[in-house]
């Protein structure tokens, strides 16, 4: 088999291709072009958009050619699969917003040279589409009978399946034709909710073409316990760090079950398989910390990755700087009248609504500055202040809050 394709099989890349045989060949032969998609339904990139451009990465250092493609253009439908009601409607200025912010994240993690590596929008080629043209040349290579028979269109029929969602197929095939015509690409990639919708562009490229173009997917990433990766009490993890600030990003990895680790570094760092094997043999939580470190400068870059080491060695060893910890500016007066140990973690927004800190506190789950609070009416003053004249919140094993009184 082809060594590109190995090297993502044995990273956990691999959930179906159409002609598995038959791309391995294609891939022998000399580099192919292929392409990854994603909607530009918000400003941001989250984790579960991750694992296709990890692909991309792969498959360029391997000597192929990659597209990254924004859908300025279907983001204006959306894409109903893996979901359970239609997608909210947003603005075509918006939506062009969100194609700039996406396209600036992948020039950041993927370094776009124009040759190996290259972004398109298909609002270029859909967003002046003549309609009855289009139903005509494409609509017409499209069984309905056939369409309902994929899983997304299948579950989406439980809850309501609209009639501008049915049409995502349709352009997400003629994506696939466009590209194959304009860049010669033959490839595919993506996760395998989207297995309908790249067999479908596979089928009108024959039919147009007469050309055999190939559909790979990746399975969906969960979590050892069942749940969707990427996903925190906050929501989901983005890569603008003003939506999903870098040390909570960084935490996020370094707090993934030990069951997840080396998956996980198989498929979110480039660190070679060897290395992870050595890594994964030793001590769990150095591999969790190294986990969270590759990610975080692949993402974020070696500078901010740094700067959350050093704080999530500050806040769980002492041996870090303070400096990088999250933290929350209070007014002096604050402290110097006195505040209750819940009114204190409730506002900075730590441990979740005040019954639920009361909770926290009586569990034990609760410390200012390495000392345990198990009072709920407990008050802290400037007499419980450190050394430097801060409080360091902890809610339970993994969040803490920098406490800095002006």
């Amino acid at each position: 088999m082809n060594k590109a394709l190995e090297n993502l099989i044995e990273r956990g890349f691999f959930q179906q291709c159409t002609n598995l045989e038959g791309l391995s060949k294609k891939m022998d032969e000399g580099p192919v072009t292929f392409y990854i998609g994603c909607d530009p339904t918000g400003p941001s990139l989250h984790v579960g958009h991750l694992v296709p451009e990890f692909a991309l990465r792969h498959l360029r250092k391997a000597g192929h050619k990659g597209i990254a493609l924004i859908g300025g253009g279907t983001a204006r439908i959306g894409d109903p699969s893996g979901k359970t009601e239609m997608r909210k409607m947003i603005s075509y200025e918006q939506i062009d917003e969100n194609v700039e912010k996406i396209k600036a994240q992948l020039e950041r993690f993927i370094g776009f040279d124009g040759i190996t590596a290259k972004p398109a929008n298909n609002k270029d080629w859909l967003a002046n589409l003549n309609y009855i043209d289009f139903l005509r040349d494409i609509g017409s290579c499209f069984s309905v009978n056939k369409m309902l028979t994929f899983e997304a269109y299948k579950k989406r029929m439980e809850t309501g399946l609209s009639f501008i969602e049915f049409n995502y197929q349709l352009l997400q095939s003629y994506d696939f034709l466009q590209l194959h015509t304009r860049e010669n690409c033959v490839l595919q990639i993506g996760g395998d909710d989207q297995w309908g919708n790249i067999v479908a562009g596979v089928d009108l490229i024959r039919r147009k073409t007469g050309n055999e173009v190939f559909g790979l997917t990746f399975p969906l990433i969960t979590r050892s316990d069942g749940k969707k990766m990427g996903k925190t009490e906050k929501g989901a993890l983005f890569l603008d760090k003003n939506m999903t600030p870098v040390f909570d990003f960084f935490q996020y990895w370094r707090n993934v079950a030990d069951a997840d680790v080396r998956k996980f570094m198989l498929l979110f760092t480039f660190l070679t398989v060897e290395e992870i094997n050595g890594i994964c043999s030793g001590d769990i939580n150095q591999a969790k910390e190294k986990l969270a470190y590759e990610v975080t400068k692949e993402i974020h870059g070696i500078e901010e990755a740094d700067n959350a080491l050093k704080a999530a060695k500050a806040a769980f060893s002492g041996a870090g700087d303070k400096s990088t910890m999250p933290t929350f500016e209070a007014e002096k007066s604050v402290i110097e009248n006195g505040i209750g140990v819940v009114d204190l973690f409730a506002m900075v927004k730590l441990g979740g609504s005040k019954s639920e800190i009361r909770r926290l506190v009586e569990q034990g789950g609760a410390s200012v500055n390495n000392n345990t609070i198990s009072d709920i009416k407990q008050v802290l003053g400037v007499k419980d202040l450190d050394d430097s004249g801060e409080f360091i919140l902890r809610a339970g094993k993994k969040k803490f809050m920098r406490v800095i009184f002006k």
